[in-house]
């Protein structure tokens, strides 16, 4: 199961304390509650998305009420919560691990299959129903696409590309979901 926060932050003069704050603290903290198996946040790469994208493998829907996920800051972005504009957390179904995505990669979602990349280019799309919170967008494809490639598709109407701003942490003892 995949859990993803989606957002956009107001305040550019403590944008870039909330991004450690968020990538150094808060993500590392999440990976510790147990259910959590993958952690990995991303920064929008042209406009018309929410700018950030975190997306975690969890073991099931209930890891979200657990007192673990309380206790270690789910759902509260502390000091920094009234300039979190845009925000919007989904559960989705889907198959595995969360890809990891390497700084030579980019994220690319998109509402429905892209041919072209599944048939054409072989790159497999990974197909997310959503389940839970929010549950829009209802359906999504991700795909790991190379940088090069990813560029083909920065004009392209309700596709987002992300590049990733942390490496994807693990919990060892979750990792085998």
């Amino acid at each position: 199961m995949f859990y993803t926060v989606e957002c956009s932050y107001n305040e550019p003069e403590s944008e870039e304390e909330w991004n450690a704050f968020y990538s150094k603290q808060k993500l590392p903290a999440l990976i510790s509650v147990t259910g959590f198996a993958t952690s990995q946040r991303f920064r929008a790469t042209q406009s018309g998305c929410p700018v950030y994208l975190a997306i975690h493998t969890i073991h099931d829907a209930d890891v979200l009420s657990s007192e673990d996920y309380r206790l270690k800051g789910g759902g509260n972005f502390s000091r920094w919560q009234a300039c979190i504009t845009d925000w919007h957390r989904n559960l989705y179904a889907g198959e595995g691990l969360a890809p990891a995505i390497s700084s030579d990669e980019i994220l690319l979602l998109s509402p429905k299959p892209i041919d072209f990349l599944d048939k054409e280019r072989g790159y497999r799309g990974l197909e997310m129903h959503a389940v839970g919170l929010d549950k829009s967008p209802v359906y999504r494809v991700a795909y790991v696409l190379p940088v090069e490639i990813a560029s083909l598709f920065t004009e392209v109407p309700s596709v987002c590309l992300y590049e990733p701003l942390t490496a994807q942490l693990q919990n060892a003892e979750e990792g085998k979901l």
